[in-house]
């Protein structure tokens, strides 16, 4: 059985003087971005069985803007966690879940699609980004998968126009 994995990056947050790295709110153009990723995952046909997040401010944002009304488990260990723990993670996942999204922060998301997938280029992983890995491993025995998209904002910039006419 095919079993597809989704990494998402949090969209683009807000530095601000005096609040805590876990309060980081997104930006109006990160909650835009979150918003485009759920639009870009349902054209691909993407709806996650599970989404399992880190709790700061920007990933919970992150995952209700582009999935709302998903099943999201908010994990501790996802924040500031390396791939290898990411890995263990995922893991530990019901072998039921199909398709199994992780919203985190780099460099372990980052660090974890290049450790389970094999790419001669790296476009990075900036905030917004998002990873489709199919594998046909069951997760607890994940080790490698298939690369099937990455997208991020960035490379998929929408049109001046469009965006304007959409703000009249």
């Amino acid at each position: 059985m095919t079993r597809t994995l989704i990494v998402l990056r949090h969209a683009k947050a807000a530095h601000i003087l005096g609040v805590a790295d876990r309060e980081r709110p997104l930006t109006e153009r990160g909650e835009h971005d979150a918003r485009r990723v759920g639009k870009q995952l349902t054209s691909m046909s993407l709806q996650p069985d599970l989404v399992l997040c880190s709790p700061s401010k920007r990933t919970k944002q992150t995952a209700k803007l582009a999935l709302p009304g998903a099943d999201i488990v908010f994990e501790p260990d996802i924040y500031e966690a390396y791939f290898d723990e990411l890995l263990d993670l995922i893991r530990r996942s019901d072998p039921e879940v199909r398709t199994l999204m992780l919203v985190g922060h780099n460099p372990g998301v980052h660090e974890l699609v290049l450790a389970l997938t094999t790419r001669d280029d790296d476009p990075g992983f900036p905030p917004g980004a998002f990873a489709v890995i199919e594998t046909e491993d069951e997760w607890a025995e994940l080790d490698a998968g298939r690369s099937v998209v990455r997208w991020s904002p960035k490379e998929h910039k929408e049109h001046k126009e469009h965006r304007e006419h959409r703000e009249h």
